[in-house]
């Protein structure tokens, strides 16, 4: 970095921030998802190669739909005091610039795709329409969570068609479930903006279901793990996995507690939480996946 001029280090930092990298939630979000799916796909032992080209790409394209979310909303961000010292808000980078970040960044994601099979070129295609048109779906519908739900769950079948050449029908179940669980997270991220979100005019699920907000992240709560359930029922899942699924219960009941009084900075808090309910079902999955050979050595 020493090297660089102080233009250049400043245009770095402004991506930086622009990118979100400051702020891994989104990454380990995108990641958890993925990863079960690569790990359903391989057994466990998923190719290196698909590997390192998912968990590349995940890191390339949130970052990818952090810079298009701004520049979507490059006209409410300023008023809104969460998101009005933001690069594109504040002035520090231009519409312009982002633009061309955003396709920078996408075609380096589709140049690593590039490595894996023509499937998997070909589903990248709809991973990035997706990616592209969410950040405006809430100037239209209140269903904006949906949408990204699935952007977010593309790299499902995505990983499925890398590592075995197709995508069988559990990577849809897979792929629903991670719909779902977005919806909720993003329902808890948007109630904590629900406020502001009513002042400008942006629409959202929180907005939607309204004094029902909580009853209804409940039921869907509810779909969720019975998807989870039916997904290690039909694919053979070792006990851990069942244990690791009451491990992410205890997760979605302690975000119920953080949102019962609607407090903006307790419902961002439960949307954060959903990280470590994505982890312990990986955990579940990978223990799973290695039971045979961990067991051996108990015995």
């Amino acid at each position: 970095m020493k090297y660089l001029t102080p233009h250049v280090k400043d245009r770095l930092r402004q991506y930086y921030y622009l990118t979100r990298l400051d702020r891994p939630i989104g990454i380990y979000l995108l990641l958890w998802p993925m990863l079960w799916a690569l790990l359903i796909a391989s057994h466990g032992k998923p190719n290196l190669l698909v590997l390192f080209v998912f968990v590349s790409g995940v890191v390339l394209m949130r970052s990818a739909g952090c810079v298009i979310n701004d520049f979507a909303d490059r006209k409410i961000d300023p008023h809104v005091e969460r998101t009005k010292h933001r690069p594109i808000a504040s002035g520090k980078v231009s519409s312009k610039e982002a633009l061309w970040l955003f396709v920078g960044l996408s075609l380096t994601a589709f140049i690593l795709v590039l490595l894996t099979n023509i499937l998997t070129v070909l589903l990248s295609f709809a991973g990035l329409l997706l990616a592209a048109i969410y950040p405006f779906m809430k100037r239209y519908t209140h269903l904006p969570q949906v949408v990204l739900g699935m952007a977010f769950a593309w790299s499902v079948p995505m990983a499925f068609a890398a590592q075995t050449g197709y995508v069988p029908r559990i990577a849809w179940l897979v792929y629903a479930v991670t719909v779902v669980w977005t919806v909720i997270y993003d329902t808890m991220y948007a109630m904590a903006d629900r406020d502001e979100d009513l002042k400008i005019g942006v629409k959202s699920t929180a907005i939607l279901f309204g004094d029902a907000d909580r009853m209804i992240l409940f039921v869907l709560q509810i779909l969720m793990f019975f998807g989870l359930y039916l997904l290690g029922s039909k694919t053979a899942m070792a006990w851990p996995y069942y244990v690791s699924l009451l491990v992410a219960m205890g997760f979605a009941a302690y975000q119920q507690y953080l949102i019962r009084e609607r407090e903006p900075r307790k419902c961002f808090a439960a949307f954060l939480n959903n990280s470590w309910l994505g982890a312990s079902i990986f955990i579940g999955v990978l223990l799973s996946a290695y039971y045979d050979k961990i067991s051996h050595l108990f015995n």
